[in-house]
């Protein structure tokens, strides 16, 4: 599977104007994860605070790296589907394809110059929906929050709630990303952290303020499931 993943990396942008190559990778790839979702062991820290929102029906946004997209959907135990906001290039077209074998509903949300689609989000969240944001995706700098999550959450008057993963075996891709490959036979961590309230009165030069808050509560709860 591993010479698969190197192929893919190599040579993605001619494959991926093949419709049935895209859906091949895409069954290959959500095969490879399915088993190291059942050679490894998960646990789970904090999982109070989603269940809170799950069982009195109340969105939430979901913030993590782009990096930990492979294992993310097994952090998710509501029977709502999370609506996952992607790209419109190759790797969110081809995320989508692996996306709908797990509990991950993609949203293309960005246009060609990488500026977030706002009005589709919002519909989304004024249905009681649950949108998961990368905030360093769709193409970084790696782990630095954009501040359109910010203003999202603000705007919509939805929390975010933080979450870092890590795995005891794994490898990262050459991307820009360091994308985290998880193996077989890992001990795996999901940690979620505490929701972060965005104020309607936020004023724009205080925005940055909280996109620091973000990225050091998405990289606590990473260190924390690394131990």
């Amino acid at each position: 599977i591993f010479k698969y993943i190197n192929f893919y990396m190599n040579i993605k942008k001619i494959l991926f104007k093949n419709f049935i190559i895209q859906n091949i990778l895409g069954l290959m790839v959500s095969i490879y994860i399915y088993i190291v979702k059942i050679t490894s062991n998960i646990n789970y820290k904090n999982n109070s605070i989603p269940e809170y929102f799950w069982k009195n029906n109340q969105p939430f946004i979901l913030a993590f790296w782009h990096s930990q997209l492979m294992m993310i959907s097994f952090s998710w135990k509501s029977k709502k589907k999370i609506n996952i906001l992607a790209s419109g290039h190759s790797d969110g077209r081809f995320g989508a394809i692996v996306g709908k074998y797990f509990n991950l509903n993609n949203i293309p949300t960005y246009d060609k110059n990488k500026n977030i689609l706002l009005r589709p989000i919002f519909n989304l969240l004024q249905q009681q929906k649950y949108i998961g944001i990368t905030p360093d995706g769709p193409r970084g700098p790696k782990e630095k929050v954009s501040e359109g999550i910010i203003k999202i959450a603000k705007k919509s008057k939805i929390p975010i709630i933080p979450i870092g993963f890590w795995s005891s075996k794994n490898f990262q891709l050459k991307s820009w990303d360091s994308f985290l490959i998880t193996l077989p036979f890992s001990k795996c961590a999901f940690v979620w952290g505490k929701p972060i309230e965005i104020s309607k009165d936020l004023r724009d030069e205080d925005t940055s303020d909280f996109q620091n808050l973000l990225q050091k509560k998405i990289i606590d709860c990473v260190n924390e499931a690394k131990l």
